[in-house]
């Protein structure tokens, strides 16, 4: 009998410890929002660089939307650590789409691209106003995070360092 127990008790000893060394708790970010119920994100239309429009049906990884103008500077200071971020193998298969919602030229977004050596992303626009109302910005930056499914499940409002190992194992883990 007392060996039955023991077999129970290593079960459950070995049940809760893989549970924990499993699991990835969220960051401790105070602006990062993990939303209970996602929300479906589908027909928002952008334009890119050549002035042709796009929408976001049109990429079908999972998505991470940084909306931003070149006038913001937490903008300016987290689009360095975007940029790199595309460079990790975890976020090859990662649509990363930085969208200007800041009502300026696009030759001005190229510039601040140019000014902070941002290479490895592409340069989008939006309508502020319309971006805004659908996705209820309250301030730039701020950061859309979609998984592989479309669906909206957490999103940053403000600044983030991109290269925060502790958020990056969270992500991961979650688009």
């Amino acid at each position: 009998m007392k060996f039955i127990n023991f077999n129970y008790l290593v079960i459950i000893v070995y049940l809760i410890s893989s549970n924990f060394s499993y699991s990835i708790e969220p960051p401790d970010i105070k602006n990062l929002i993990i939303h209970k119920d996602k929300k479906k994100i589908e027909n928002v239309e952008f334009f890119n660089f050549e002035g042709q429009k796009i929408s976001i049906n049109n990429f079908s990884n999972a998505k991470i939307i940084n909306f931003w103008a070149t006038w913001c500077a937490p903008c300016r200071k987290e689009m360095p650590s975007l940029n790199r971020l595309k460079l990790l193998n975890e976020f090859k298969d990662v649509d990363i789409i930085p969208i200007n919602i800041g009502g300026e030229p696009n030759e001005k977004s190229k510039k601040f691209f140019e000014d902070l050596n941002i290479n490895n992303l592409k340069i989008f626009s939006g309508s502020g106003q319309k971006i805004s109302e659908k996705f209820k910005i309250r301030g730039l930056p701020t950061t859309i995070l979609i998984d592989k499914n479309g669906y909206e499940f957490a999103r940053i409002i403000g600044y983030i360092d991109f290269e925060n190992k502790s958020f990056l194992d969270w992500l991961i883990n979650n688009l």
